[in-house]
This record gives C-alpha cells, structure tokens and sequence, in this order.
C-alpha cells in the first residue's frame, strides 16, 4: 500500500489517465491476457500540478529516482546489500515454512542471529525457533567451499576453452562480414564505372554508396586487426594452472578484508534454500540444503550458547595468560599482550578488565603472592635463587641446557623451581664460578692498536 502511494502522480499532485493497457500472448496452446504499464509517453492524460499534492513534482521525480535505484539494484544483485549475514532471505522454517529473518544485536551490532517471528508478527503466533548465525554461516560455507573444490578444475577449464571459443566464433563473423562488404564495394565500383558520366544525379547517388561502402569495409578490417592483437595477447591458462584454484578460493574466502556481497553472489549461485530446524534435545541446528542441481546436504551444526558470539580470543594467546598467571598479575599481563601485538577477540587491546575476565571464562586461576618458597619464578628471581646473573641464566635456557617456558616474545621468562634443583644446573653454576677466578688481565707480550697522534 505504500509503494502504491510513493508510486502514484496523484501523490505529486499530478492527473493521470491511461497508465496501463491490457495485452494478450499465447502459451501453453492458448491466449492469456495481462496488464501492462504503459511509459509516461504512452499515457492517454497527463497534467501535472492539477491539484495540491503531498509533495511538489520534483520531490516527486526524485522519490521515484531513488525506488528505481533500489529496485535495480536488488534484481542485479539478488543479495541483501547490507549486513554480514550470509544467509539473509535463503533459510525457511521446517515447523511453518516461512522465511527467517535476520537480527543484529550487540553494542557493536556484530552479534548476528537468525529466528522464525513472521507468525507473530502477522498473526500474534508464538515464535518458531532462533539461533546464533555465526556458526551457522560458517558451516554453510565450509560445505560450500567443500562441493567447489573437486569441481573447480574442471570448471575453470571449461571456463576457458569456451572463451577461447567465443573469441573465435566473434572473429569468424567478422570475416564473414568482411568478405560481404568487399563483394558490395566491388559492386557498386562496377556501377559506378559503367554509369555515364554526363548523368551527374546517377554518378552521385552510385558514388556516396561506393564511398558507403569503402568506409564499411575499413571499420570491419580495423575491427578485425583489434580482436587478432586482443587474441594474442591473451595468454591461454594451462591445465596446470588451474590446480591451485580451489586453494586460492578458500584462501579469498577466509581472507578479512572478503567483499561480503561477493560471498552472498557466491552461495546464491550455487544454493536454492536452505530449510532450518532446531534439534533441543541434541541442542543443534538442523541444516538441509537445497542446491541448485537438484541434490540435498544435511548439517548438524552446535547450537551456540547464549553470549556466544563466535569471536574468539585465539589459542595461543589463552595459553600465554594461563603461563603468564604463574608469576604475573593481569595488569602485567595486559601489558606484555599488547607489546606483543595480541588483540581480543572483537580485535581490540588488552587491559587489566579483559584478562581478567579471559582467565574467568578459561577457569584460569590469578597470581597471588606466594607465602613461602614459590613454585614459578621470573628470570630475575630465578638467577637469583641459582646465583648466577640473569644473561647467563637466559643464554643457557637458549642453548637448552635449563628448561623454561617463553610464551610471548616481547615477555617475561617462566621457570620451574624444580628445573631449578637438577645436576645440569648445578653443573652450569659450577663452571661459571670456575670461569670467574680466572678473570683475563692485560700482558704485555700482547700487541696493542693504539696509533701515534704526532
């Protein structure tokens, strides 16, 4: 009702008449009858400005510009344009067979989810189902990525031979046309000659159409030598070279900066719809897909857990606070990550609130000062418990003779007391000790570089 109204000159204050006509075509063996919108040209009236409308006739024009342009835009595309949601307008319900819809919540409004309202938004039904989108795209494009793969190849190949038989086919015609015109200029230059001269309208006339005719002939041999220089300079793909194909695709697909329309373009191509169900007793998502060939797929998708978002902190970066959280309190923490170039999993810098709450959320136990004898020393503390500096201890942890954990680069060293107390060590404290009584001192039988000023 209100494109209707947007789309109506009575809204601009406009009189129409005639906007439409019917029209019959035959199908299926017999006639059929429709409606046609006739183009502003073909109305039987119009007269603008014939009353006060909502709007003037320019605002008017414009607000039928900018539907156009949405309109286009959406036949071209067949995507959602906006939104990261891979799956926008492709899932159905299974329980009411009605389409999902998508909804973006967070304070950043990357939380993405899908869920089955349109009986209640309708009818006041109760809702179908709703789920974490995150996961569920992600499966649905590693299936994706898994049905390209072994085709890939093939179809790259066949890609290229049929274009390479286009460019042929255009070039073929083009000598065709060629010929056809030479026969035709040859033509009317023997009309042309055979024509008396003292009758100056026929030599005219026969004349512009010889010159029509030479001119046709120029532009399909200029034509020609273009499309032979674009052939050869088009290298034909080798077999080979399509074998990364799929490999390349994948690494596209996963890369960051990944046009998400593209992706949309993608799945749309290959997939009809995707019917959707929620499994609560296995707390799964139920996936069938219906691909374009007619074949179907069934997933089985964990269902996400309520906060879940699918931005995760990375492994290694768990790991290095649980090491770290030996000896180390989450302010230190904080700093050592960011040093390192270490960012959450919304990609954004640590502070003493957001290990914390890792270390809640991973069960990771915080540093407290130890009482007694600690179990985990820094290199500090730890050359101090051998007796020996600091360099010395590191050096020997690189060379492997003292076992030590290292998790960040730009980050403090972890040591275990009982890495502490073994005959290795005691050996290395023994030779440095053996080494310092016997210090290097100058000797006069050693030649020196100083040079003379004078």
């Amino acid at each position: 009702m209100l494109y209707r109204i947007l789309t109506h000159p009575a809204y601009g204050g406009a009189y129409t008449y005639g906007k439409t006509e019917q029209t019959v075509h035959y199908a299926q063996g017999g006639h059929r009858q429709s409606r046609r919108r006739k183009p502003k040209e073909e109305w039987l009236a119009f007269l603008p400005n014939a009353h006060e409308g909502y709007v003037s006739w320019e605002q008017f024009e414009s607000v039928q510009h900018t539907i156009s342009q949405n309109l286009h835009v959406r036949k071209r595309t067949r995507v959602t344009p906006h939104g990261q949601a891979l799956l926008a307008g492709m899932l159905r319900c299974r329980r009411c067979g009605t389409k999902l819809n998508v909804r973006y919540t967070g304070r950043l409004g990357d939380v993405l989810s899908y869920m089955c309202c349109r009986g209640w938004l309708d009818n006041g039904l109760p809702r179908c189902i709703s789920f974490g989108g995150v996961v569920v795209d992600e499966a649905v494009a590693r299936e994706l990525l898994l049905v390209v793969r072994p085709a890939a190849v093939e179809a790259a190949i066949l890609a290229s031979k049929d274009e390479a038989s286009k460019r042929d086919q255009v070039l073929e015609a083009l000598e065709r046309d060629l010929q056809a015109a030479r026969y035709v200029a040859a033509r009317a230059h023997k009309q042309y000659d055979a024509t008396d001269p003292e009758n100056r309208l026929v030599v005219d006339e026969l004349e512009r159409r010889w010159n029509q005719a030479l001119q046709r002939v120029r532009e399909l041999e200029t034509r020609i030598e273009q499309q032979t220089q674009g052939q050869s300079l088009h290298v034909v793909p080798k077999p080979e070279q399509f074998e990364s194909l799929a490999a390349d695709l994948e690494a596209l697909w996963q890369h960051p900066e990944a046009d998400a329309l593209l992706k949309k373009r993608i799945v749309r191509t290959l997939i009809q719809e995707v019917v959707v169900d929620v499994d609560a007793s296995a707390a799964e998502v139920v996936l069938i897909i219906h691909w374009k060939g007619g074949l179907h797929t069934e997933l089985r998708v964990p269902r996400r857990r309520r906060g879940q978002n699918g931005l995760h902190t990375s492994v290694d970066t768990v790991q290095a606070v649980r090491v770290l959280a030996r000896t180390c309190t989450d302010e230190v923490i904080a700093g050592a990550l960011n040093r390192n170039g270490k960012l959450t999993g919304r990609g954004n810098r640590w502070t003493r609130e957001r290990v914390t709450a890792l270390r809640s959320h991973h069960h990771i136990p915080a540093y407290r000062p130890p009482q007694d004898e600690a179990a985990w020393m820094t290199l500090t503390e730890a050359a101090k418990f051998v007796g020996l500096s600091p360099q010395t201890l590191r050096l020997a942890v690189e060379r492997r003779e003292i076992k030590a954990e290292h998790p960040l680069p730009e980050g403090p060293w972890i040591f275990n007391r009982s890495d502490l107390q073994t005959e290795a060590l005691q050996q290395l404290v023994e030779r440095v000790r053996r080494a310092s009584r016997h210090p290097a001192l100058p000797s006069t039988q050693q030649g020196t570089l100083n040079l003379s000023t004078t």
